[in-house]
């Protein structure tokens, strides 16, 4: 038995996926009937975001290396969400949360028959380190029309802060180590509603626990599922009577057979990506066992699982600049504790080896945070777990 791991990038994520299905335990399928949280997302969102999603994000390439295969003895498929717009999954939750919000206002408008507040007067506010500031920047500004300011620590990569602007973000900077981001998000709030004129509706978009921002996140998972059946035909023998020709973004699209993946590993911040997937991975192939990976300097999300509750930590000190967060949210958290199987955690020191193999044996720049999944991967064959 060889497993067969797949690996998506921030960014990243990876899962394995064998020849036969896995008879292991694994956590329980979320309930397919609407939770009793109505604001927590559902699989069902997922499919919308993905409509949502058609033409306007890159469905990106599942790639794969013979070398590494043979390193770890497995098999992995690399998800290359880093050939996303803007660089990261995260334009696929911004989008759909930005456009989402537009719907709705204008939906509201027209019940109430309102002609005053029209799009002109919406400014959507976030803050974020890097890859969901310029993800909104660019679903915002530069395609939906929409003004944005963005809150980012003083210490962001530049390149990232030059990106958001380039979208059209206006950002307001803040420092991450002696300031808190939410109180700065309302100070800033509240100034915008008194210096634009207009009564502006400001709209927050946070990085990641929100019902829409999950969503995006969550196709994913959605496509690589979908692909990856495609990716190996002669191990799904029924695959040649589906029409492999029909639109694959359509919420009925479904893999031709189910498949066996037995691990898949995300990179977790404040987990958008991970509970997101793991909506579409219980719902498409639920025996698959969800592994997150963070920063060991950041391990909130671990002790968050372990003790059954949101902890919280300092702003970690990491090179992975897109999981520097300090506690995971409410919506992410409530998914993750019934989805995800274990939260393993990697040094620095680990991270820059994945980034030079990507470097070397694929040819790929890819960020520290992207990164993440392979670490955990390798941690865990490294140790006998897979």
């Amino acid at each position: 038995f060889v497993p067969n791991i797949f690996h998506i990038f921030t960014s990243t994520m990876t899962t394995t996926q064998s020849s036969s299905p896995s008879t292991s335990s694994s956590p329980s399928p979320l309930p397919t009937s609407p939770p009793s949280e109505p604001d927590l997302p559902t699989y069902q969102d997922v499919l919308h975001a993905s409509q949502t999603l058609q033409n306007i994000a890159h469905r990106t390439p599942i790639l794969t290396s013979r070398t590494l295969d043979a390193q770890l003895g497995v098999r992995v498929f690399f998800k290359c969400e880093n050939l996303q717009r803007m660089g990261a999954f995260k334009f696929r939750g911004a989008y759909t949360a930005v456009k989402r919000c537009l719907d709705d206002d204008d939906d509201d408008n027209d019940n109430d028959n309102d002609t005053s507040t029209n799009r002109g007067n919406i400014r959507i506010l976030t803050y974020s380190s890097g890859n969901h500031a310029q993800a909104i920047a660019l679903a915002a500004t530069s395609l939906l029309g929409v003004p944005s300011t963005i809150i980012m620590p003083r210490d962001a990569p530049p390149l990232k802060i030059e990106a958001t602007r380039s979208y059209g973000g206006d950002v307001v900077f803040y420092d991450r180590y002696t300031e808190e981001r939410d109180a700065v998000a309302e100070r800033v709030k509240a100034e915008l509603s008194q210096t634009h004129g207009d009564s502006p509706k400001v709209v927050f978009v946070p990085p990641y626990d929100h019902k829409y921002v999950i969503a995006g996140q969550g196709t994913v998972g959605k496509e690589f599922i979908e692909d990856l059946t495609r990716f190996l035909p002669h191990e799904h023998p029924h695959d040649h009577d589906h029409d492999h020709d029909a639109p694959s973004d359509s919420p009925s699209a479904s893999p031709a057979e189910p498949i066996a993946l037995d691990y898949l590993f995300v990179c977790v911040g404040g987990g958008g990506l991970l509970s997101g997937v793991s909506l579409s991975a219980r719902a498409l192939s639920p025996r698959t066992k969800l592994i997150g990976v963070e920063p060991l300097a950041g391990n909130d999300a671990q002790r968050s699982l372990r003790d059954d509750r949101i902890v919280r930590i300092p702003t970690p000190n990491t090179i992975a600049d897109g999981a520097q967060t300090q506690h995971l949210g409410e919506l992410t958290f409530r998914i993750m504790r019934r989805c995800v199987e274990r939260i393993v955690t990697v040094t620095d020191e680990e991270l820059v080896e994945e980034m030079r193999f990507f470097g070397e044996r694929m040819k790929m720049v890819v960020e520290p945070t992207g990164c993440l999944g392979l670490a955990g991967l390798r941690k865990m064959v490294g140790s006998g777990e897979v």
